[in-house]
């Protein structure tokens, strides 16, 4: 007799580290009705979907936050030595030539609005975007809605990877979690490979439908003989 396959997370001898999954819990929201048909499908199976984590970016603001501060002092420094009667700083009369001189079809010119309207542009992309692409959301549970998990990818890697090892015929196993798909290559050292590959292909669908994710992730399965 064989034991069948353990929960995620216990026991697991090869699991480098579990899955970590932060909670987080967010403001009661407005009360209002809602009726059977207005659910997802999501939340008719038991559970509420769950958004991604949205990245504080405190380093990305930290140095936005700095480049200006310093470019506000420095003008401000010598406005007010000029307001004192001091001649103005040589690089701010060197900057105000460049610009009043140079033509708008200037090689430094274009380079400069260039580069100016790529930062504009990636600044503008991270304060639309979520960002925290290593967590993937779980499903919030039907009676705490202001619940949030999160399961970290290398940690889900690791818990698909032990269900993956336990197909026999596996040798050896690579799974990648990535945020729209679940990469999984096996080294079969016996049996035929297109039957590990089905079981292996079931077993990685049960172990990603007991982590609960908010949207579940297709699985791709490659299945090899093992030459040595």
């Amino acid at each position: 007799m064989t034991s069948g396959p353990r929960p995620p997370g216990r026991g697991s001898a090869s699991s480098g580290h579990r899955a970590a999954v932060p909670l987080t819990k967010e403001p009661d929201p407005p009360e209002r009705d809602v009726s059977t048909s207005d659910l997802t499908a999501g939340e008719r199976e038991g559970g509420h979907r769950t958004r991604r984590k949205w990245s504080a970016r405190s380093v990305t603001a930290a140095l936005v936050a700095a480049v200006i501060l310093v470019a506000a002092v420095a003008a401000l420094v010598d406005v007010v030595a000029v307001r004192a009667g001091r001649p103005a700083a040589a690089w701010r009369r060197h900057l105000a030539d460049e610009l009043a001189t140079r033509p708008v079809d200037d090689v430094w010119m274009l380079t400069g609005a260039a580069v100016a309207a790529a930062v504009g542009v990636w600044l503008i992309v991270l304060a639309l975007t979520p960002g925290q692409r290593r967590w993937l959301p779980l499903r919030s549970p039907a009676g705490c809605p202001r619940l949030r998990a999160f399961v970290d990818r290398d940690g889900a890697a690791v818990l698909l990877r032990d269900a993956a090892m336990r197909v026999p015929g596996v040798g050896a196993a690579h799974v990648r979690v990535g945020r729209h798909r679940i990469k999984a290559r096996a080294d079969v050292r016996f049996r035929e490979p297109r039957q590990v590959k089905d079981d292996l292909t079931a077993v990685l669908d049960e172990e990603r439908d007991r982590l609960a994710l908010a949207r579940p992730l297709r699985i791709a399965v490659r299945a090899r003989r093992r030459t040595r």
